[in-house]
């Protein structure tokens, strides 16, 4: 893990910082401060505009008969969305901004343990197989570009607090009595008729459904670290304090002690279910659970969510070449996030009906 904790500002985000008064603090400013359900229903005007200018893409394309890299159109759809409502605008059209976006792909796929995380006397091999060398030119892209990302928003006379950096940069300045927060810990925190709504989304059951068995299947991250704080007897395993604790949240999804045919993608098993991600049931638990919950869920969620429902009420999809669903290579591209290994190449036909 030490790769990721070089990455990631040696541990410096809400996810990795150790218990104590600083992650305290820190983990209130996200959940009060920055994505609590009002932060996020205010940036459903983002979601609506960016959802529409990708609409507005896909429709030149399928005008012009072209088959759609959904991949690539979705991925930028996604970066847009995250770099407006992070630092207020499309810094995914800047210099330093696709320098940010390369830096979080990059990273994405460095989850692999390093033979110094079992046996660090083994370190030097890192050294000659080249990972140390890529890992310090990732370090300096990150830094590079938060940096300068930063050090515009400081030097900026008409700062917002409608942004995630805004807001965290007025609890750097001191803004909110009694919160404060260095620029270390703001980097490491860094880190979707015609048209549906979020309100519509409200009334659509079965799309929460889908959403949820994606997310058994595939989930963000397939598997996340903790510490152990206290001496626990675990299922006849003893587990020191300090040890570190590997959870396989996509074995969890698959575990046919809880899941009927888990391999099969049945969204109908969350219909009149109350089973859900927020960490309350444990056999489903992509983004953690208890107090070390990714606080970034209801975020995702929802910019999924307004996504998938209004691509598939504007179009109608089909695999190019009369290719059929059992024909497409749905495997895995190896890293900490999980993702297609090959672009999703598509046709889209716009719906005759809207």
């Amino acid at each position: 893990m030490e790769y990721l904790n070089r990455i990631f500002y040696d541990g410096n985000d809400v996810i990795s910082l150790p218990y104590g008064d600083r992650w305290r603090k820190l983990r209130n400013i996200i959940l009060h401060e920055l994505l609590n359900s009002s932060r996020v229903r205010s940036f459903g005007s983002i979601r609506e505009e960016e959802t529409s200018l990708l609409m507005a893409r896909i429709e030149e394309l399928s005008a012009a008969s072209e088959p759609v890299n959904l991949t690539r159109m979705l991925a930028a759809a996604s970066n847009a969305l995250i770099t407006r409502a992070a630092f207020g605008k499309k810094y995914s059209e800047t210099e330093h901004g696709k320098m940010f976006l390369e830096f979080v792909e990059e990273a994405s796929g460095m989850f692999e343990f390093s033979l110094r995380d079992s046996f660090p006397w083994l370190g030097w091999i890192d050294r000659l197989n080249g990972r140390d060398a890529a890992v310090d030119r990732l370090v300096e892209k990150r830094d590079a570009s938060l940096d300068s990302i930063i050090q515009d928003h400081l030097q900026s006379s008409d700062a917002s607090r409608d942004n995630i950096m805004g807001i965290l940069l007025g609890n750097y300045k001191g803004d909110i009595p009694g919160v404060s927060i260095d620029l270390m810990s703001i980097k490491g925190t860094m880190k979707g008729k015609h048209h549906v709504t979020d309100d519509d989304l409200q009334e659509m059951p079965y799309m929460k459904a889908v959403i949820k068995e994606l997310i058994r299947l595939h989930p963000p991250l397939p598997i996340f670290s903790r510490v152990a704080r206290d001496h626990v007897n675990l299922m006849g395993y003893e587990v020191a304090p300090s040890t570190l604790v590997l959870i396989n949240a996509w074995a969890i999804g698959q575990d046919p002690a809880y899941w009927e045919e888990p391999e099969k993608f049945m969204p109908e098993r969350f219909l009149d279910s109350s089973i859900d991600f927020k960490g309350h049931d444990f056999h489903l638990i992509p983004f953690g659970s208890g107090r070390r919950i990714c606080p970034g869920y209801g975020f995702a969620t929802a910019a999924i969510g307004h996504m998938v429902a209004n691509l598939m009420l504007r179009f109608d999809w089909a695999l190019p070449n009369g290719a059929q669903g059992e024909d497409l290579d749905v495997t895995e591209r190896p890293g900490f996030a999980i993702g297609k290994d090959s672009a999703l190449i598509v046709v889209a036909t716009i719906n005759p009906n809207i």
